[in-house]
């Protein structure tokens, strides 16, 4: 049987071990809809009820599972419901790939039912990459390059694919003059360190401080056991943003919980009253809820340069990588045998937890909402 570009769009997300695509079905793509019949459903096709799902489906995917997300929808009105999903990628700097159908090459220009300018429709929200893919022999490298780059920047990308192209015969890239090849999928992310004495000055803040506070974030996913190290060395308290969440548990005594408008009580009282603060991998965009300018020191790691420095008035920036940076830093940290700091925050925990508990409990008609989100200490 004749491999289609529909066909070869999968067998490239299967190279790259994309294990589920979320989209809707539409006249526009129905050339790589039929695909996954053809494939075993391999990448499982996942339907919602609705484009805009789809590309929230994605984002919320790549958000929690660290791998690229992809979504499909149809041309034109379909295309368009995916931005508000990756406009949430765009901005929270996670790595999606919109595949979309356009209206047929041969009816392009004439004002063709669903014909839409979809490489101007997403040139903002997939500012880092796009493409409309027009012969088959460009695909490898559309394809490839959608995904890289949505990896290595955290960002959205598009690849628009003309509905007639779809169920031609699939030609790979020749090795002649004005053909792009690609190379066999992968990508192995660099593990940045900063330099030595960056590293120094940032343990010189941290040593200093007595009311050490560490908010995390989406970067710090993979550190996990070395912000619980640099919490006991320095008996700091850790809040967490949202897209931090799954970073540390809630029932860790000195995790405070989530910050700013959907914040708890500990987080607050432990950024107003804290002398000391470290960022990891966190862009949290409420400053008001971490501590007055200049009331206390602070020292943030982002792997993105362009995303640090931002948020807060911090005194040492580390660019590089949440792991391997914390890593490099603890053997520098003084443990801080002075304990009041942390005690503190663990009561304010286990006090806002009770509280929580009791507000759960009341009765209420038809239902306490509280109950719903309530954790079980």
């Amino acid at each position: 049987m004749t491999e289609t570009v529909g066909d070869y769009v999968l067998q490239r997300l299967r190279d790259w071990h994309i294990d589920q695509v979320f989209g809707y079905p539409g006249d526009g793509i129905n050339g790589i809809v039929a695909a996954f019949g053809k494939a075993d459903n391999r990448p499982r096709f996942v339907q919602s009820r609705h484009e805009e799902m789809s590309a929230l489906q994605a984002v919320g995917y790549a958000k929690f599972s660290g791998r690229p997300g992809v979504c499909l929808a149809t041309s034109g009105p379909g295309a368009i419901h995916l931005l508000n999903g990756l406009y949430d990628a765009k901005l929270d700097h996670v790595p999606v790939v919109a595949i979309v159908g356009q209206t047929a090459r041969t009816a392009r220009g004439g004002s063709y039912q669903q014909e839409v300018d979809l490489q101007s429709l997403v040139k903002d929200v997939a500012s880092e990459y796009s493409v409309e893919v027009t012969v088959a022999e460009q695909l490898p490298n559309a394809l490839d390059r959608a995904l890289r780059t949505a990896i290595t920047r955290g960002a959205p990308t598009a690849v628009i694919i003309p509905n007639d192209l779809q169920e031609q015969p699939y030609e790979p890239p020749k090795h002649e003059f004005k053909h792009v090849p690609s190379s066999k999928p992968g990508l192995a992310m660099p593990s940045l360190v900063p330099p030595n004495k960056e590293l120094e000055r940032a343990a010189e803040v941290l040593n200093a401080g007595e009311k050490v506070a560490i908010l995390i974030g989406q970067g710090a996913r993979g550190a996990t056991p070395e912000i619980r190290q640099v919490a006991d060395m320095t008996g700091a308290g850790v809040a967490k943003a949202l897209l931090g969440k799954d970073v540390l548990a809630d029932d860790v005594p000195y995790v405070t919980g989530s910050i700013g408008l959907l914040g708890t009580r500990p987080s607050y009282e432990m950024m107003r009253d804290c002398d000391t603060l470290l960022i990891v991998g966190s862009n949290f965009p409420y400053s008001q809820f971490l501590p007055e300018y200049g009331k206390a020191r602070a020292v943030q790691i982002d792997v993105d340069g362009t995303r640090i420095g931002m948020r807060y008035p911090t005194e040492v920036n580390l660019v590089g990588d949440s792991h391997t940076t914390l890593r490099a830093l603890l053997p520098l940290l003084r443990r801080n045998e002075k304990r009041e700091w942390r005690e503190k925050i663990e009561k304010n925990v286990l006090d806002w937890w009770k509280t929580m508990e009791q507000q759960a409990m009341v009765e209420a008609d038809p239902i306490n909402p509280m109950r719903i989100v309530h954790r079980t200490i």
